[in-house]
């Protein structure tokens, strides 16, 4: 450490999430060591923490494995320089928050440089092969948000730990009433929330698709009221009578009757909301090629991955047209209908094996330990 006991420390997020969930560990390591020196791979959220944003996030995340390709010279070039930082021992600890395809090669680096690695959020290697787990060897400690990561990636010799998942310290969400009255909806009339992802190249898939489910549902129960949580960065032509609301999602999830949502997170956005879903995913025809053939898993919604059971159906590609779609929705609309309280009974574990608030502070913990 540098002189008076105050650790340096790297932080690489590349996407906006994990941009989020670093900051609340470097606000959480501040706590414990308010003269550490924070440098990072991030965006405004690490900035706001405090952190010295040495390299922009933006731009540089995708989703696909083809869509990957074109940022790899920019990766590359980003490698070659934090590995020259690493070699200079500039830093005491490298902190990794998701983001895989360029983590892994920067553990790696900071590994051959001596520093120890904490990585947070793992790759989802339960999904994609167990083969790859042996590119963790880099990794001093693992910090896992999923309950069944830590057993998996334990049996396979990486020291794992589970510490909750972040999005057990979110604000809590408003009422139902509530959520209405600010995005003006009629409180006696039912709500269809569509989550089709904050990433703009999510939108571009999804959208057309949920859009379209809309009308369909519209066409069987025209008094439902169709709102979607939007993002500047997303484009969403053609809305006819579905309300854009920009910003926090979280009115939407808690003024919802039920959800047309991505595969991934937003899904445990959703069951922390006890909003039951239908899962619907789309990607590139060539990434989605590759990766059905790497899949482990007998599901890709993370609430049926948590529950060990499908809560909620789960459409991809193909199989995820309007019509399907729209019958899968329109019960759940009714929330005392059979299939809205059987999913409920599915997202009330989900919740429970989420683990406690304090996700940060305890990869905080993590770190204090390998800062040793």
């Amino acid at each position: 450490m540098s002189p008076g006991g105050a650790p340096r420390i790297y932080v690489s997020a590349g996407e906006p999430s994990g941009d989020a969930h670093a900051a609340a560990v470097v606000t959480a390591l501040r706590r414990r060591f308010p003269g550490a020196r924070f440098e990072a791979f991030g965006g405004p959220a690490l900035e706001a923490a405090g952190a010295a944003v040495l390299d922009r996030m933006e731009r540089m995340s995708v989703v696909g494995f083809v869509e990957a390709l074109w940022k790899l010279p920019a990766h590359f070039r980003l490698l070659a320089r934090v590995s020259q930082a690493f070699q200079a021992h500039r830093y005491d600890l490298v902190i990794l928050v998701d983001y895989p395809g360029y983590h892994l090669r920067a553990a790696a680096a900071a590994c051959a440089a001596g520093i120890p690695v904490l990585y947070y959020i793992a790759p989802q290697m339960w999904a994609w092969g167990v083969g790859r787990v042996r590119k963790l060897t880099a990794v001093r400690r693992l910090a896992v948000i999923l309950p069944f990561e830590e057993p998996f990636f334990r049996e396979r010799g990486v020291p794992a730990t589970f510490v909750g998942h972040p999005l057990r310290d979110r604000p809590p969400a408003p009422s139902r009433a509530e959520a209405r009255r600010a995005l003006g909806l009629d409180p006696a009339r039912p709500v269809l929330g569509l989550f089709p992802g904050s990433r703009a190249q999510e939108v571009v898939r999804l959208w057309p698709l949920f859009r379209e489910t809309a009308a369909a549902i519209l066409a069987e129960h025209p008094t439902t009221q169709v709102v979607v949580a939007g993002t500047p960065r997303g484009r969403y032509d053609g809305p006819g009578a579905i309300r854009i609301h920009l910003g926090d999602p979280l009115p939407v999830f808690a003024a919802a009757d039920a959800g047309l949502c991505k595969s991934g997170t937003t899904t445990l956005e959703a069951a922390l909301v006890d909003l039951p879903m239908v899962i619907a995913y789309r990607l590139n025809p060539v990434s989605f090629a590759i990766a059905i053939r790497l899949l482990r898993v007998p599901h890709v919604g993370l609430v049926n991955l948590i529950a060990g059971r499908e809560v909620a159906p789960e459409f991809l590609q193909r199989a995820a047209t309007p019509a399907v779609l729209a019958a899968a929705v329109l019960p759940l609309l009714d929330r005392e209908s059979g299939a809205a309280r059987r999913q409920r009974e599915g997202l009330a574990l989900v919740r429970e094996r989420l683990g406690p608030p304090g996700a940060a502070d305890r990869v905080a913990g993590l770190a204090v330990e390998l800062l040793g």
